[in-house]
């Protein structure tokens, strides 16, 4: 059964329904700026993070592709006027191979900001083990400042960290989770590796829970892909949740030298390729996108494997697709809202309230080329009709609602969504947790 029949079962069984035909465009949305960064290459700009402080108005975007491999800087100290204050570009970038500047996350330690740069480089060239670059950046807008300060590098899995996760864990360290091309994620000590402690800071590994193919014609999507943390407000556990090939596995890192599997979501028809996932604030709720054409983002109610009662999630309870000819991305959730970063179809939010029917409530079309789709599963290439464009990375800045994304092709925008005004989990009853950091004071302790 092909998967796009397998879909379209999905769509009208076990209660779910699409809440989206078609796509919806520049609906309740309004451009702050765009800044296209051409660049001479059609796919240059991946993932995008902003800074949450609004006395730190800065994002950074990755950059990929020969000569313009690494990150930008834009300052959003005018939303309406962004504009791009610094380029970094890796020494040598013709001689590398592979992709260049993925994801980035920036994180506060001691009083000072650093940011974290994702690289994936292929054997055949230079940096083949690199992992990701760290800067100190604590001294924007003056450019004259930003200096690196180390490396992380991983020769025992060549290929580089795919993404990256930084997490103020509720012990107080400051941990980067990242993907590696093996069969386990890694977890490090930022403090321990600004401190140039021999490992590298590396202090635990997340393990490949299945005996699942590492190698495949997919490459880096054949083990952990992407990754969400964020504390249980119940508990006070520190979970870490995996998406990787086949579904998505929930740890408990309070002891991150020592990751235990709590549960997972695998077995779920037409799951395949699962790229990334977060959490409802109380954890109880994930929403999980899928690397292939035609598959819808799917919403799992994890209660019956976190409390026991099954051992895996199999089957989800609510899917919705701005166009069901397309995939989306990426995603930021700030409940009960789902921001996402849809290829063709740009910026995407629905909502949450209830989980089994999603509903749109903004869009904006970043992408104005030629209508490609994503990755068909019969034709897994990044170039032609099959491949990729349009918007790729999606982030929040939750004091004011600033909405940012990096396009493909189109490059940078901001945006504010109409009645979205800043995100805390207050206003919604629900605790304080994202993706957003509080970086001074941690995860609230549990009563």
């Amino acid at each position: 059964m092909t998967r796009s029949i397998a879909l379209a079962l999905l769509a009208v069984s076990g209660g779910t329904a699409l809440a989206q035909e078609g796509p919806v465009q520049n609906a309740n949305v309004e451009v702050l700026s765009h800044l296209p960064m051409k660049s001479a290459f059609e796919f240059s700009h991946t993932d995008i993070e902003i800074e949450q402080e609004l006395s730190r108005p800065y994002a950074y975007v990755g950059r990929i592709v020969a000569p313009t491999m690494g990150f930008d800087i834009i300052d959003l100290s005018n939303p309406a006027k962004a504009k791009i204050i610094y380029e970094w570009r890796i020494e040598n970038a013709e001689l590398h191979v592979g992709l260049g500047g993925m994801d980035n996350k920036y994180f506060k330690l001691n009083g000072r900001y650093y940011l974290v740069q994702s690289f994936q480089f292929a054997p055949g060239g230079p940096d083949a083990d690199l992992g990701a670059i760290v800067f100190d950046v604590t001294g924007l807008p003056d450019v004259s400042t930003v200096r690196e300060v180390g490396r992380i590098r991983a020769p025992d899995t060549p290929g580089g960290f795919h993404n990256i996760f930084a997490y103020k864990h509720s012990s107080g360290r400051v941990l980067l989770v990242t993907t590696t091309s093996g069969a386990h994620g890694n977890i490090y000590d930022m403090e321990k590796f600004l401190a140039k402690d021999p490992s590298q800071g590396l202090i635990g590994q997340v393990p490949w829970p299945v005996n699942a193919p590492i190698q495949t014609s997919f490459g880096p999507l054949a083990g952990y892909h992407d990754y969400y943390v964020a504390q249980d407000p119940a508990s006070g556990q520190d979970k870490l949740y995996g998406a990787g090939f086949n579904g998505y596995y929930i740890y408990d890192i309070t002891r991150p030298e020592s990751p235990s599997l709590i549960t997972s979501v695998v077995g779920v028809f037409g799951l395949d390729l699962a790229h990334t996932v977060s959490a409802s604030p109380d954890g109880k709720i994930a929403v999980g996108q899928t690397e292939y054409l035609y598959s819808p983002v799917r919403v799992y109610d994890l209660e019956p494997g976190l409390s026991g009662k099954v051992p895996t999630i199999n089957q989800e309870i609510g899917v919705w697709s701005a166009n069901w000819k397309g995939m989306s991305h990426n995603h930021e959730m700030r409940w009960p809202y789902v921001f996402v970063s849809h290829y063709a179809e740009g910026l995407q939010v629905f909502d949450l309230t209830d989980p089994t029917s999603p509903k749109t409530v903004a869009s904006f079309q970043t992408h104005d080329g030629p209508p490609r789709r994503g990755l068909d599963p019969r034709e897994p290439t990044l170039i032609g009709d099959a491949g990729f464009t349009g918007a790729f990375g999606v982030d929040v800045r939750n004091a004011d609602g600033l909405v940012v994304v990096s396009d493909f092709g189109s490059g940078f925008w901001a945006f504010k969504v109409k009645d979205f005004d800043g995100w805390d989990g207050k206003k919604f009853g629900v605790a304080n947790i994202s993706s957003a950091q509080d970086w001074d004071r941690g995860p609230k302790p549990v009563p």
